[in-house]
């Protein structure tokens, strides 16, 4: 399927590795040129080599925190007119309710709701005076079935999308649209670390936790960037005008739900 938007120009934070790389390859597949953006600058510019030389399209690589106000300056300003935004960052760790303090929890406001606002807020205004425009953020399966120990991020990324079902609805007649992806567990480095960590408190091999989370899905497997890619470029696409405010989930039918 043609997704119609070659020549299209994007934003994808947090695109070196993992769900933002497999975003950033999926747009680059499509003709759209990138500017990626992650914090570590040699994985970083590895990935865009790599892009370019596969898909034969501009990508531009932007070292730079984009949970903070400069990071976020330097994203944009490589940017210039942003006709796509894949909103992404790095979770808050696990941990149990008891542990978290307000520190805590404002850097996770911070990193998972208040950052991709902002990102938000630079870049509609462009795109609706321009007449098109996408945005796709990529939350969490927790969002719509929460997860224990990662309450710090359930707190965030629940604020994130009720921010973005109201704001979805105010800028999609001037043909922008906005929706949520919801990952759930996929082979990824942030799975091997919370395999890690289960692996180490119940005293069992990497493998092993692995294999009983995976058992878990109905799937059957992890998801792999590459899929979760494919589907954060059809939002992206021509071809998804009509999906606004949505919030899909990307989980091998991991969350059991009717709604």
């Amino acid at each position: 399927m043609d997704l119609g938007i070659r020549g299209k120009r994007a934003i994808v934070c947090a695109g070196s590795k993992g769900l933002g790389r497999g975003c950033a390859e999926a747009l680059a597949a499509a003709g759209v040129e990138i500017v990626l953006n992650a914090r570590g600058a040699e994985a970083l510019t590895a990935t865009a080599n790599a892009l370019e030389a596969r898909h034969g399209v501009t990508v531009v690589p932007v070292a730079a925190d984009i949970t903070t106000p400069e990071g976020r300056a330097a994203v944009l300003a490589a940017a210039g007119e942003v006709d796509i935004l894949v909103n992404n960052a790095g979770g808050p760790p696990p941990g149990l309710w008891s542990d978290w303090s307000r520190e805590d929890f404002l850097r996770a406001i911070d990193a998972n709701m208040l950052s991709p606002i902002a990102m938000m807020q630079a870049c509609l205004p462009g795109m609706m005076e321009r007449g098109w425009g996408r945005v796709v953020n990529i939350t969490s399966a927790a969002v719509r079935a929460p997860i224990a120990q990662l309450g710090l991020s359930n707190s965030a990324r629940a604020g994130l999308t009720g921010f973005v079902a109201g704001t979805s609805r105010q800028v999609a007649h001037a043909g922008v649209t906005i929706n949520n992806l919801l990952p759930g567990i996929h082979a990824t480095d942030r799975m091997i670390a919370l395999d890690s960590r289960t692996a180490a408190e119940q005293g069992i091999t990497l493998e092993a936790a692995a294999a009983r989370r995976a058992a878990a899905i109905p799937a059957g497997r992890f998801g792999t960037p590459a899929e979760f890619g494919a589907t954060c470029a059809f939002l992206c696409s021509v071809h998804a005008g009509f999906i606004v405010g949505q919030n899909i989930l990307v989980d091998g039918g991991a969350a059991n739900l009717t709604l």
